[in-house]
């Protein structure tokens, strides 16, 4: 019986954490991107910004940023998070670059809705191998793990405004001339 009653009390006082840690956090639906050389992984928020859930995965090139704005007004998100990919130093190469220019655009597109960038570091890796433990094939996996890899990212931001109270990563300015 006392160790009943220990997870009875425990499980109490996690819920009163978590409502405290929820209050700090913004609710509404957000879309996490995870930007990639070939395919643009999609996931998608809960209404109350507490969990992530992988999306679809889209095709890189002409009409991607009309998806992912089609995906935006669907779903009546309050912003999009985009992954910034960065080298374990911190340091940005050519695909943070990329990254920037397309949340940029994106930004454009959606303004006044904010889009946000997050640091992305190794989304992609733990996507890879938590779709292996899984079960999941090489073949298998490739279809998934864009979306997989732009939940961890999209729930890393989660957590984060959880945590600090604070929207997570950098806003980004919309491309002048970029709306529309």
């Amino acid at each position: 019986m006392p160790y009943l009653w220990t997870v009875l009390q425990l499980s109490r006082y996690a819920h009163k954490a978590a409502d405290v840690r929820s209050s700090a956090l913004r609710t509404g639906v957000r879309l996490g991107v995870d930007y990639g050389s070939a395919r643009i992984g999609v996931a998608r928020s809960d209404p109350d910004g507490l969990l992530a859930s992988p999306l679809t995965t889209l095709p890189r090139g002409p009409g991607d940023i009309d998806s992912l704005v089609s995906l935006a007004l669907t779903h009546q998100v309050i912003e999009v998070v985009v992954g910034l990919p960065t080298s374990l130093s911190g340091r940005a190469g050519a695909a943070a670059a990329a990254a920037t220019d397309f949340a940029t655009t994106l930004a454009g597109r959606l303004n006044p809705l904010p889009v946000r960038l997050v640091d992305e570091r190794f989304t992609t890796v733990l996507a890879h191998d938590a779709l292996r433990q899984g079960g999941r094939g090489s073949r298998a996996r490739r279809p998934v793990v864009d979306q997989a890899a732009a939940a961890l990212l999209l729930q890393s931001a989660l957590d984060a405004e959880r945590a600090t109270g604070r929207p997570p990563g950098q806003p980004v300015s919309p491309a002048p001339g970029g709306s529309g």
